[in-house]
């Protein structure tokens, strides 16, 4: 028997996590975080409208409820940097100092 994915899992994201209880937090968590936190690495300032998992939860409650593990982003970012994150692609951008924003850049190896 095949496991279906967390995401591909078509019961209600209610059940999921993502109902009232989501609601609430996430917002009084958007409240205190405005900005979205890729953008202002770029010197960019963004109103933040999602609250990501940092480390993708992929169904962990434990890991889902860590407001450590919780950051404000664009619908932008989330859309497109934090899903090239997820599936290994290359960050795109550059820091207002113009130091690539991708961790595993070559610039920003350690030598």
């Amino acid at each position: 028997m095949q496991r279906i994915s967390w995401r591909e899992d078509k019961t209600k994201v209610a059940s999921r996590g993502y109902g009232g209880k989501w609601q609430r937090l996430r917002l009084a968590f958007l409240k205190k975080n405005p900005l979205c936190v890729y953008c202002e690495r770029q010197g960019k300032v963004t109103e933040a409208k999602v609250v990501d998992h940092i480390v993708p939860h992929q169904g962990d409650q434990k890991l889902f409820w860590d407001q450590k593990n919780w950051q404000a982003l664009c619908k932008s970012c989330h859309s497109s940097v934090k899903q090239r994150e997820e599936t290994g692609s290359l960050q795109k951008g550059c820091d207002v100092n113009g130091i690539p924003l991708d961790p595993n850049h070559h610039w920003n190896k350690k030598v």
